[in-house]
């Protein structure tokens, strides 16, 4: 497999860490039609990092999270890419996501949670790599040591 244009899925949660992924995606993908930018609303996302950046978890924080992901796109001059919003478990709507768009990797940034907030939070990059049915690229946390 080329390690430049292929379909690639980012999954990003508006978190600091959300840049970094999409730019590794994009550098990866190499044309920005082939770079899918998603962000996956849970029933749960009064918790998560995105309710930072949206209004409410229905159709309103649905078009803020989309605006937010077309402001990413946009600053890594990736104006052309497939930003899309989606909602149910994270970690499945990913796969099946990248599995419907014909993804041939996922780029997904780690969070790296550790011993109860792991077992509390579960992780939704394990459950990609499990469901994925493409390669999938774990990016190290940022500020891991």
């Amino acid at each position: 497999m080329a390690l430049t244009n292929l379909t690639v899925v980012v999954p990003v949660d508006l978190s600091h860490d959300s840049d970094f992924a999409v730019k590794s995606g994009y550098s990866v993908a190499g044309d920005p039609a082939r770079l899918h930018i998603i962000h996956v609303m849970s029933p749960l996302d009064s918790i998560s990092a995105a309710m930072l950046h949206t209004e409410s978890p229905g159709p309103a924080g649905q078009k803020s999270a989309a605006e937010h992901l077309r402001e990413l796109a946009q600053k890594h001059n990736a104006v052309d890419a497939h930003c899309v919003v989606l909602a149910g478990d994270c970690g499945t709507a990913i796969a099946e996501y990248a599995k419907k768009c014909g993804a041939d990797l996922i780029v997904i940034p780690s969070h790296g949670y550790h011993g109860l907030k792991r077992l509390v939070l579960g992780s939704v990059t394990e459950k990609v790599i499990r469901h994925a049915e493409c390669s999938v690229l774990v990016l190290r946390r940022s500020d891991a040591e």
